[in-house]
Protein backbone atom coordinates (compact mmCIF):
# COMPACT_ATOMS: atom_id res chain seq x y z
CA UNK A 1 0.00 0.00 0.00
CA UNK A 2 0.95 3.49 -0.82
CA UNK A 3 2.32 5.38 1.99
CA UNK A 4 2.06 9.20 1.83
CA UNK A 5 2.20 11.46 -1.26
CA UNK A 6 -0.82 12.97 -3.25
CA UNK A 7 -3.71 10.61 -3.94
CA UNK A 8 -5.97 11.73 -6.79
CA UNK A 9 -9.59 11.80 -5.16
CA UNK A 10 -8.37 11.75 -1.72
CA UNK A 11 -10.55 13.88 0.92
CA UNK A 12 -14.02 15.33 0.78
CA UNK A 13 -15.55 16.43 -2.08
CA UNK A 14 -16.35 19.96 -2.78
CA UNK A 15 -19.95 21.59 -1.65
CA UNK A 16 -21.18 24.03 -3.95
CA UNK A 17 -23.36 25.47 -1.26
CA UNK A 18 -20.04 25.99 1.13
CA UNK A 19 -19.91 29.16 2.87
CA UNK A 20 -16.33 29.36 2.14
CA UNK A 21 -16.10 29.69 -1.93
CA UNK A 22 -13.17 31.50 -2.43
CA UNK A 23 -10.82 29.03 -2.90
CA UNK A 24 -7.90 28.80 -5.31
CA UNK A 25 -9.53 25.69 -6.48
CA UNK A 26 -12.80 26.09 -6.96
CA UNK A 27 -12.33 29.21 -9.74
CA UNK A 28 -12.95 26.36 -12.50
CA UNK A 29 -16.97 26.45 -11.42
CA UNK A 30 -19.63 24.52 -11.67
CA UNK A 31 -21.74 22.97 -14.71
CA UNK A 32 -25.45 22.68 -14.38
CA UNK A 33 -26.53 19.31 -16.68
CA UNK A 34 -30.13 19.06 -17.63
CA UNK A 35 -32.74 17.11 -16.12
CA UNK A 36 -31.92 14.45 -18.80
CA UNK A 37 -30.42 14.22 -22.15
CA UNK A 38 -32.32 14.43 -25.40
CA UNK A 39 -31.27 12.31 -28.60
CA UNK A 40 -30.77 8.38 -29.25
CA UNK A 41 -27.45 7.23 -27.44
CA UNK A 42 -24.19 6.70 -29.99
CA UNK A 43 -23.35 3.58 -31.54
CA UNK A 44 -21.81 0.73 -29.58
CA UNK A 45 -17.59 1.41 -29.90
CA UNK A 46 -16.90 -1.63 -28.91
CA UNK A 47 -17.28 -5.67 -29.97
CA UNK A 48 -20.47 -7.05 -29.83
CA UNK A 49 -22.54 -6.22 -27.26
CA UNK A 50 -24.91 -8.34 -25.96
CA UNK A 51 -28.54 -7.23 -25.24
CA UNK A 52 -28.62 -6.76 -21.77
CA UNK A 53 -25.16 -4.21 -22.64
CA UNK A 54 -27.48 -2.56 -25.17
CA UNK A 55 -30.05 -1.85 -23.30
CA UNK A 56 -27.92 -0.63 -20.00
CA UNK A 57 -25.83 1.68 -22.59
CA UNK A 58 -29.48 3.23 -24.12
CA UNK A 59 -30.01 3.82 -20.41
CA UNK A 60 -27.05 5.60 -19.54
CA UNK A 61 -27.21 7.95 -22.63
CA UNK A 62 -30.26 9.23 -20.99
CA UNK A 63 -28.64 10.39 -17.73
CA UNK A 64 -28.05 14.25 -17.28
CA UNK A 65 -24.41 13.32 -17.03
CA UNK A 66 -24.69 11.72 -21.20
CA UNK A 67 -24.31 15.68 -22.03
CA UNK A 68 -21.04 16.19 -20.22
CA UNK A 69 -19.79 12.99 -21.68
CA UNK A 70 -20.99 13.34 -25.40
CA UNK A 71 -19.01 16.98 -25.22
CA UNK A 72 -16.00 15.45 -23.83
CA UNK A 73 -16.13 12.48 -26.09
CA UNK A 74 -15.83 9.49 -23.45
CA UNK A 75 -18.30 7.26 -25.57
CA UNK A 76 -15.52 4.16 -24.94
CA UNK A 77 -15.00 4.96 -21.62
CA UNK A 78 -18.80 4.82 -21.16
CA UNK A 79 -18.72 1.20 -22.93
CA UNK A 80 -16.51 -0.14 -20.80
CA UNK A 81 -17.83 1.00 -17.69
CA UNK A 82 -21.49 -0.72 -19.28
CA UNK A 83 -19.19 -3.83 -19.98
CA UNK A 84 -18.03 -4.26 -16.93
CA UNK A 85 -21.28 -3.52 -15.04
CA UNK A 86 -23.10 -6.14 -17.15
CA UNK A 87 -20.49 -8.61 -16.14
CA UNK A 88 -20.37 -7.39 -12.52
CA UNK A 89 -24.15 -8.54 -11.95
CA UNK A 90 -23.44 -11.97 -12.75
CA UNK A 91 -23.68 -14.41 -10.09
CA UNK A 92 -20.11 -14.78 -8.69
CA UNK A 93 -18.80 -11.92 -10.14
CA UNK A 94 -15.42 -11.47 -8.59
CA UNK A 95 -15.08 -8.35 -6.04
CA UNK A 96 -12.45 -6.76 -7.91
CA UNK A 97 -15.17 -6.57 -10.93
CA UNK A 98 -17.33 -4.76 -8.48
CA UNK A 99 -14.83 -2.37 -7.19
CA UNK A 100 -13.93 -1.43 -10.75
CA UNK A 101 -17.38 -0.25 -11.11
CA UNK A 102 -17.70 1.51 -8.32
CA UNK A 103 -13.98 3.14 -9.96
CA UNK A 104 -15.47 3.87 -13.51
CA UNK A 105 -19.41 5.28 -11.36
CA UNK A 106 -16.99 8.16 -10.20
CA UNK A 107 -15.22 9.05 -12.80
CA UNK A 108 -18.36 8.99 -14.62
CA UNK A 109 -19.99 11.42 -12.29
CA UNK A 110 -22.43 8.74 -11.95
CA UNK A 111 -21.87 8.62 -8.41
CA UNK A 112 -22.89 11.41 -5.67
CA UNK A 113 -18.69 12.18 -5.07
CA UNK A 114 -18.20 11.44 -8.38
CA UNK A 115 -20.77 14.71 -9.33
CA UNK A 116 -19.07 16.68 -6.84
CA UNK A 117 -15.88 15.93 -7.84
CA UNK A 118 -15.98 16.50 -11.28
CA UNK A 119 -18.53 19.91 -10.67
CA UNK A 120 -21.49 19.03 -12.03
CA UNK A 121 -25.35 19.92 -10.88
CA UNK A 122 -28.26 17.76 -11.89
CA UNK A 123 -30.96 20.79 -11.78
CA UNK A 124 -31.67 23.20 -9.74
CA UNK A 125 -29.42 26.67 -9.31
CA UNK A 126 -25.73 26.86 -8.88
CA UNK A 127 -24.89 29.44 -6.56
CA UNK A 128 -22.68 32.18 -8.06
CA UNK A 129 -21.67 33.95 -5.62
CA UNK A 130 -20.77 32.57 -1.38
CA UNK A 131 -23.32 33.26 0.91
CA UNK A 132 -22.61 36.69 3.55
CA UNK A 133 -21.30 34.75 6.73
CA UNK A 134 -21.17 36.95 9.69
CA UNK A 135 -17.27 38.03 10.85
CA UNK A 136 -16.53 35.64 13.64
CA UNK A 137 -15.82 37.29 16.62
CA UNK A 138 -12.27 37.47 18.21
CA UNK A 139 -12.06 35.78 21.93
CA UNK A 140 -10.02 37.69 24.57
CA UNK A 141 -6.98 35.93 25.45
CA UNK A 142 -6.48 35.05 29.14
CA UNK A 143 -3.61 37.61 29.60
CA UNK A 144 -6.29 40.34 28.05
CA UNK A 145 -9.35 38.64 30.46
CA UNK A 146 -6.51 39.15 33.21
CA UNK A 147 -6.24 42.67 32.60
CA UNK A 148 -9.90 43.40 32.44
CA UNK A 149 -10.18 41.98 35.90
CA UNK A 150 -7.42 44.31 37.57
CA UNK A 151 -9.13 47.19 35.75
CA UNK A 152 -12.48 46.28 36.77
CA UNK A 153 -11.20 45.36 40.92
CA UNK A 154 -8.99 48.61 41.01
CA UNK A 155 -6.23 46.23 43.03
CA UNK A 156 -3.27 48.07 44.37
Amino acid sequence: MAVGGYRAGAGRPVDPNALRRDRKDDRAGWTNLPERREGPAPEWPLTDATDRELKVWSDHWSLPQAVEWERQNLEYEVALFVRSLCEAEQIGAAANLRTLVKQQQEVLGLSLAGLHRMRWKVGGEIPTEAPQASKPTRRKSARERRLELVKDGEAS
